[in-house]
């Protein structure tokens, strides 16, 4: 029957990386996976195992014991997620992400170029690497009118707002993944990781920097940007980053999952939201009045209605579909032998860097966790993390990032492959050097 399991699974990821060919969807391929997966487990009585992580070894456990203790697992990331995702919504809401236009002083496309980079570093660890390329490329396209230009700076976006997740608990779904798993902590992987994220970023920009797309001036006015149009978003923007920024201190003192503080934090920015909305509390809001959306009476619920939810249902999908192959030793086994055939990890975490640009990052992490099964804080997951969050620049189909700025720019995958591609895996390189030289050489001396 594991032979059936691993054809079921290998459909649905073809189907998940097939995703615009096949004009479906990914959530849909991820969610019948899961479900088909768990089902032929029920159905045919296959025996079920828990990783003995201490032990390294598979011990027998109950199918509802161990259904249920992945979907607490997963569902820890969701509401984090959720959390995260609707604050961004809220400071949205109050057109908060209009104050980074102030920072946009220049008409250099050099100085544009290191000043949307960096940016797009920052914000991607905080508000992770998707949204971080959202606001930027909105912004960008307010201050470059030319197309051809604009293709570039947004595949330097995509390179640095990926190597800007990477080194952040909050900046990528995967690295996200770790910390709640508790392979990585907050502050070792900012030790470990910053570092080469930041040779990852400088090494392409400043290639990129040289070339003929990078020279002179833009036409556009910056001066005139529109500004926030809210009195209050500036204010809920610093709320709300500082209240996302806040979750890894909580967790730290009061060693309670990330969600709890995401919760908190959720709480707190969603008051001021009220307080500052002028919105009227009543059901049904016939009047019109306020600033919010038809039907909603508060930010809050105006938000909520935006989050990605297709996204979390992909997430669920796709990481119970991996733990019922984690479930039956699978992942375990195949470490093994992947262990035997190439005995150096760096290779093989290297390789995951390189399928992410090909496969999404998110179930090749999320198969890692079960097949190794170092302590928390082993140099390996801090490689895994910073392999997972870079590799997918590579392509423009390898990251969420690149997903949307795609989306968005109407950017050809062969246009990226040609111009931008071998960017991103010369920065790639260069950060993995690095993160090996830092590990062997610097942090373990």
């Amino acid at each position: 029957m594991e032979t059936i399991i691993i054809i079921v699974f290998l459909a649905g990821y073809l189907a998940i990386t097939l995703e615009h060919n096949l004009k479906i969807d990914k959530l849909i391929p991820a969610l019948a996976m899961m479900a088909l997966l768990w089902a032929i487990i029920a159905l045919t009585h296959m025996d079920v195992f828990n990783v003995n992580t201490e032990l390294r070894q598979l011990e027998p456990t109950h199918l509802e014991e161990i259904l249920l203790h992945h979907l607490g697992k997963t569902a820890e990331i969701l509401v984090f997620l959720l959390g995260a995702m609707t604050i961004v919504e809220i400071i949205d809401y109050f057109d908060g992400f209009a104050t980074i236009k102030g920072f946009i002083k220049t008409k250099s496309k050099r100085k544009l170029l290191w000043l949307f980079s960096v940016l797009a570093f920052i914000l991607s660890a905080i508000i992770d690497n998707l949204t971080a390329t959202i606001v930027l490329i909105t912004i960008l396209q307010k201050v470059i009118n030319d197309r051809e230009t604009r293709l570039w700076f947004a595949g330097m976006i995509i390179i640095t707002a990926n190597a800007g997740g990477a080194w952040s608990p909050i900046g990528d779904v995967t690295t996200t993944m770790l910390w709640i798993a508790n392979k990585v902590s907050a502050l070792q992987l900012v030790e470990h990781v910053l570092i080469p994220s930041i040779v990852c970023m400088v090494v392409p920009v400043l290639i990129a920097s040289q070339f003929k797309a990078f020279k002179g001036n833009i036409d556009s006015d910056v001066s005139n940007l529109e500004e926030s149009k809210s009195k209050y978003g500036a204010t809920m923007l610093y709320l709300g980053l500082g209240a996302i920024v806040f979750v890894p201190f909580f967790k730290t003192v009061t060693h309670l999952p990330p969600y709890v503080g995401m919760m908190l934090s959720l709480a707190v920015v969603a008051t001021f939201a009220e307080i500052y909305s002028n919105s009227k509390f009543s059901m049904s809001n016939v009047d019109g009045e306020g600033d919010d959306s038809v039907g909603h009476h508060s930010p809050v619920h105006s938000s909520l209605s935006k989050i990605e939810l297709p996204s979390i249902l992909f997430f669920l999908g796709i990481l119970l579909a991996v733990a019922a192959l984690e479930s039956l030793g699978i992942l375990f086994h195949y470490a093994e032998s992947l262990n035997t055939a190439i005995p150096n990890t760096d290779i093989v975490v290297m390789l995951f860097g390189v399928g992410s640009a090909v496969i999404d990052n998110v179930p090749l992490v999320a198969a890692s966790l079960g097949m190794f099964s170092e302590p928390m804080d082993n140099p390996l997951w801090h490689f895994i993390a910073y392999s997972a969050g870079t590799g997918g620049s590579m392509l423009i189909i390898g990251s969420a990032a690149g997903v949307v700025a795609m989306g968005m720019e109407k950017i050809d995958f062969f246009w990226y492959l040609k111009k931008i591609a071998w960017l991103a895996l010369i920065g790639f390189v260069a950060g993995a050097l690095t993160f090996v030289f830092l590990r062997d050489f610097i942090l373990n001396a």
